[in-house]
C-alpha cells in the first residue's frame, strides 16, 4: 500500500486526536476517587489511624486528676508516640474551661511546658497521631496532654471546645 502526499495530514490528524483523547482519559482517571485518595477523606484517615477517632467535650475540673497525671507523664508519652504504629482506639477530649486560673491543671501545664512542646513535636512526626488530630481540625498548639490506657486506647486532651471555641 502506498500513501500519497495528500493522505499524510489525515494520518497525522488521527494520531494527534488519539493522543489528545488518551491524555484526557488519563487526566480524568487520575482525578477519580478510585485512583486518588486525599488525606482529608475519612476513609484515608481511618486507614492511617486504624480505628475511628472519637471526640467528646469534658469540663477540665471534672477530670483534673486524670489530666494532671497525663501531663506528668508527658515525657514518657512523647517517646511512646514515636514508637506507636497502630492503635485500637483514639479519643480526643476537648477541654473548653482549661484556661481557668488557679487550678492544678494550670500549674501542671506551666511546670511541664517544654515537655508538652516535645509531645506536640512527636505527634507532628507521627502520621498516625497527626492525622487523627488533623482530621478534627485541631491545632497542635492546642494539644496539652496524651494518655495511654491499659486497653490499648489513647486519649488526647485538647484545650478549647469541639467547635473551635
Amino acid at each position: 500500500m502506498s500513501l500519497s502526499i495528500g493522505d499524510r495530514p489525515s494520518l497525522i490528524d488521527a494520531g494527534f486526536h488519539w493522543m489528545v483523547a488518551l491524555a484526557l482519559a488519563t487526566a480524568f482517571a487520575l482525578q477519580s476517587p478510585l485512583f486518588a485518595q486525599g488525606l482529608q477523606r475519612e476513609e484515608a484517615i481511618d486507614a492511617i489511624v486504624g480505628s475511628e477517632v472519637k471526640t467528646e467535650e469534658v469540663e477540665a475540673e471534672s477530670a483534673s486528676e486524670r489530666i494532671v497525671a497525663a501531663i506528668g507523664a508527658t515525657t514518657e508519652n512523647a517517646r511512646r508516640v514515636r514508637k506507636t504504629f497502630s492503635l485500637d482506639e483514639i479519643d480526643i477530649v476537648f477541654l473548653p474551661d482549661l484556661e481557668e486560673k488557679g487550678s492544678g491543671i494550670a500549674e501542671a501545664l506551666a511546670e511541664h511546658e517544654s515537655e508538652i512542646e516535645m509531645l506536640r513535636e512527636s505527634i507532628e512526626g507521627s502520621a498516625l497521631f497527626f492525622h487523627a488530630v488533623d482530621s478534627r481540625s485541631i491545632q497542635l498548639t492546642d494539644v496539652v496532654a496524651l494518655e495511654y490506657a491499659d486497653d490499648g486506647a489513647v486519649t488526647i486532651f485538647v484545650k478549647g471546645g469541639a467547635n473551635g471555641n
